[in-house]
């Protein structure tokens, strides 16, 4: 009983106990060096990375609104015919994703019915084979189940006739790389209630009909030679518009309103974005089918089938705004200073675990003073004798501890 009353008084003591600081000077070359050196490695980080580099006494707006629109120019001649951007370009609407086609597979004439499929892997010598391919979606219609011998043994489907046969070999164009992407885009951060266009308000159209983007001599101009953009992402432009691809092209807007205005201009960089795909066995580049349709005179529907290899341009904003702002600058300025303390935590290890003095150290860092000693300690005219290499301070009454280093 006597044991948990004495526990219950304690924590009840210690729990009503209170802490002050008390300075210890310490004169120690080494330890004050450290001191220095670290409180100096955090003034650099908070003024260089924090503060400079990412302009933490700003307040960042990140919901950029983006608009994009593009029009393509060019002509070129494909499988024996010239084509202009009508043929070339999918969709036409010009957005911020398009395609332009290099290689295109027609299959004229296909009307409603049965055929034979024109894949090699239904082949097939009795109608069984066939069966088994029932439901598939890898077909070029719906497999009826009956095998077809005077094709040489294919499965029907029953479709749009006569099947696309996709293993043909036809040229490409290179033509394309002569093309031109004009791109429009205007943004807006509605933090600051800005607007900004990718080109400047000052340019003229017959600037615009004789200008070319280049990254140095021409970073403003808002036309894109279509082999330029792919010389920059460094693909073959040959395996490029063989089998298509996707080609990003990135418009960055990083503003400080702290500065002019004007100086708020995009940057471009290019990319491949179906890179980690190259090396894959299937699924490599990129194409899509679309149709012509057509009515013979007795009104039966057909239509022109086209497979398109095409290279497909995305179009990316990105971005972000900053300006000086009272908030952030304090609560980061708070951090710095709440920091440089850090220097102190970092020699307290040393004094009081490494250093000789180190016992000595925590005795006068560290002291207990309870209301029984206050009440019964001597006048304010006796003062405590102080060892040899220690000396009381005038200024703040800090004991000066001297350790040899």
């Amino acid at each position: 009983m006597e044991a948990m009353t004495s526990m219950a008084l304690g924590f009840v003591t210690g729990f009503f106990t209170y802490e002050t600081t008390k300075s210890v000077v310490v004169k120690s070359w080494s330890v004050g060096i450290i001191n220095r050196i670290v409180q100096l490695l955090i003034i650099t980080y908070f003024v260089g990375w924090v503060f400079i580099h990412e302009k933490a006494y700003q307040v960042i707006d990140t919901g950029i609104e983006s608009s994009v629109m593009t029009k393509v120019k060019g002509f070129g001649r494909l499988n024996h015919q010239v084509m202009d951007v009508a043929d070339y370009v999918y969709p036409p609407q010009g957005s911020g994703i398009f395609c332009i086609m290099t290689r295109i597979i027609v299959t004229e004439d296909q009307f409603q019915g049965r055929c034979a499929e024109s894949q090699p892997n239904f082949n097939c010598s009795t109608d069984e084979d066939c069966y088994l391919h029932k439901n598939t979606l890898l077909s070029n219609g719906v497999i009826t189940g009956v095998c077809r011998n005077e094709s040489g043994g294919r499965c029907e489907i029953e479709g749009w006739c006569p099947a696309e046969n996709d293993d043909v070999t036809n040229s490409t164009t290179l033509d394309v790389l002569n093309f031109t992407i004009f791109i429009k885009n205007s943004i807006r951060f509605p933090l600051f209630n800005v607007t900004r266009g990718n080109f400047p308000s000052s340019m003229t159209s017959e600037m615009i009909k004789n200008c070319v983007y280049h990254p140095e001599h021409n970073p403003s101009c808002p036309i894109f030679r279509v082999g330029d953009v792919l010389n920059y992402t460094g693909q073959d432009l040959t395996s490029l518009t063989e089998k298509g691809g996707e080609i990003g092209i990135n418009i960055e807007w990083k503003c400080n309103f702290d500065r002019d205005i004007e100086l708020c201009v995009p940057k471009y960089s290019f990319t491949r974005l179906d890179a980690p795909f190259m090396k894959n066995q299937v699924s490599k580049g990129y194409n899509f089918r679309f149709a012509k349709y057509y009515k013979t005179e007795n009104g039966t529907e057909f239509r022109t089938l086209h497979k398109a290899f095409a290279i497909r341009f995305d179009v990316m904003v990105t971005g972000n705004a900053g300006k000086f702002s009272t908030i952030p600058t304090l609560i980061n300025l708070v951090a710095a200073f709440t920091s440089i303390g850090l220097g102190t935590v970092i020699c307290d290890i040393i004094l009081l675990n490494f250093l000789k003095g180190a016992k000595q150290y925590k005795a006068k860092k560290f002291e207990e003073v309870s209301e029984s000693q206050i009440e019964t300690s001597p006048s304010l005219e006796s003062k405590p004798s102080i060892k040899e290499g220690m000396k009381s301070s005038c200024d703040s009454g800090a004991i000066s501890l001297s350790i040899s280093d």
